[in-house]
């Protein structure tokens, strides 16, 4: 059977019938008409079940409102459901207007997927809501951690177990104390590597000399001494970790005098006491720090790197008393240097722009 517009008719019948033989019942659902044509023998029964197949609404969902003064069993008017004990007969609503409540299959499968979906999202707010909030202190915290660190962190190129060399770096960068020591004193490092160790290692009659560090053009980049002079081991962390203090402090002053000094066993102090490893060690405590191989002269590098045998500007290196393990390394860390500077100027364009944002927001 097809539905039709009001100006159609929908007949249920067996064969041809004259139009007296008919009932018409007209439904009015959203503003549209809908014209059933029943025998006259048909009931209420057969006006829902045309209904749920023409217009696809459940029998469940069915409503018919009979209007006031339209039978008068029920001058008030009437609701029925396919579910009512008693019906009125479709010949006394021959020719009148019912109004159909209800909503089709789609529409109620809609409905229920949208009610689980906000469900869904009231529960995880309220899982959410549950749960601490991140302080703005935390956030602010956050904040200068992402600004004041080591923006890029870096093994050698051309030595073995580069992955355990960038654990320790990694390590370095998100230790507490580091961390908080960096953004005391807004330290940034644009490159934190390590270097070749046999290239900074000199013998003299008066005995072996090893550099722990290089920071060349203030906290540019930071070389550490992580290995043992044949790379077949690692040196202390801890020991690793004061030399990077000692480091972090030639980013304000060049030369070892008696600001630098000050300065350098101030952060190792601040280290110590932001590190919540230290398992109550007393602060300061230089066994904690004790070399390795102590006999053997060891110094932390020979003050702020200025150039000389290394130009940061054209990356170039002096053959003079060069040998050429120490030309790798160099030529290693200038590669290391230009990949640096271009992920530096795209972190200061980032950075550039949160400032801005933030202006604004502070501006509203």
């Amino acid at each position: 059977m097809s539905l039709e517009k009001q100006s159609e008719k929908l007949s249920l019948g067996n064969g041809p019938a004259s139009s007296s033989s008919f009932v018409t019942i007209t439904v009015n659902h959203r503003r549209r008409h809908w014209n059933f044509d029943f025998a006259e023998t048909a009931t209420m029964t057969d006006l829902f079940e045309e209904i749920s197949s023409s217009l696809d609404i459940p029998l469940s969902n069915q409503k018919l409102l009979v209007p006031k003064g339209l039978l008068p069993e029920a001058p008030n008017g009437l609701l029925l459901k396919s579910s009512s004990d008693t019906f009125p007969s479709l010949r006394d609503l021959q020719g009148k207007t019912l109004t159909l409540l209800g909503s089709g299959a789609a529409e109620v499968q809609a409905v229920n997927s949208m009610a689980e979906k906000i469900a869904s999202r009231n529960a995880t707010r309220r899982a959410q809501a549950g749960k601490p909030r991140t302080s703005r202190e935390t956030q602010a915290i956050a904040a200068l951690d992402a600004k004041y660190t080591f923006l890029v962190v870096r093994p050698l190129d051309g030595l073995p177990n580069p992955e355990r060399s960038t654990a320790i770096l990694m390590r370095l960068k998100n230790d507490p104390g580091i961390r908080a020591a960096m953004r005391k004193h807004r330290f940034s490092v644009s490159l934190l590597t390590e270097m070749e160790p046999l290239a900074h290692t000199s013998a003299s009659h008066e005995g072996t000399s090893r550099t722990l560090g290089l920071n060349r053009n203030k906290g540019e980049v930071i070389e550490l001494r992580l290995r043992t002079d044949a790379h077949d081991g690692y040196r202390d962390y801890k020991t690793i970790r004061k030399t990077l203090c000692h480091e972090l402090a030639h980013n304000v002053h060049g030369p070892h005098d008696a600001s630098f000094w000050a300065l350098c066993h101030q952060i190792e102090g601040e280290v110590d006491r932001a590190d919540w490893k230290t398992s109550g060690q007393t602060i300061g405590e230089s066994s904690r720090y004790a070399i390795q191989g102590r006999d053997e002269e060891a110094v932390e590098d020979e003050g702020g790197w200025t150039g000389g045998e290394f130009r940061l500007g054209g990356a170039t290196v002096s053959m003079r008393d060069s040998s050429r393990r120490q030309i790798l390394a160099a030529a290693a860390l200038a590669r290391q240097l230009n990949e640096v500077r271009a992920e530096g100027r795209a972190v200061d364009d980032a950075d550039k722009d949160e400032r801005e944002r933030r202006r604004r927001d502070k501006a509203e």
